[in-house]
């Protein structure tokens, strides 16, 4: 169990000391998809949603997100993040968003990205789900991080 850093000797879930870990610059990027039915792409592309500017109440949701990743995932520390950015492309069947979280720290920002992604689509869902209750979030992943100990990773 010694290769597990949330577990201490006997086991047991612990937060991991990062205190003696060197401060770097860390990014980490992830992005994921949400599909949909072409009224709800049209209604959201068009700005025709009851609710709202979707992408505008989305991306404020993922930034919003990433900040408060401390307090939702268990054993994860509280960062304080230098820049979180979310951004949203249109496919022919959906939408797909990726998210930037950076600090300069002892610890990643993956939790970050992912987090801000899957808030992301899921106010996505929630603003148009009066159109379309069928939409479908997937893909969800970590796409590439930079920094710490293991320095630079990509997604395959």
């Amino acid at each position: 169990m010694a290769d597990l850093t949330h577990l201490d000797a006997n086991g047991k879930a612990r937060m991991v000391d990062v205190g003696g870990k060197a401060e770097t610059r860390r990014v980490a990027i992830a992005e994921g998809r949400i599909r949909m039915g072409a009224a709800a792409l049209t209604a959201i592309r068009d700005g025709d949603v009851p609710k709202g500017d979707v992408l505008a109440a989305a991306r404020i949701a993922g930034i919003m997100g990433a900040k408060k990743v401390g307090d939702l995932i268990p054993l994860c520390h509280p960062l304080a993040l230098d820049a979180v950015s979310v951004d949203f492309t249109f496919d022919e069947d959906g939408l797909r968003a990726r998210a930037s979280a950076s600090l300069t720290g002892r610890t990643g920002v993956e939790m970050e990205a992912l987090t801000a992604v899957s808030l992301a689509l899921l106010t996505i869902y929630d603003m148009a789900k009066a159109i379309d209750k069928g939409m479908v979030i997937e893909d969800v992943r970590l796409i590439e991080k930079h920094g710490g100990k293991s320095g630079s990773w990509y997604a395959e």
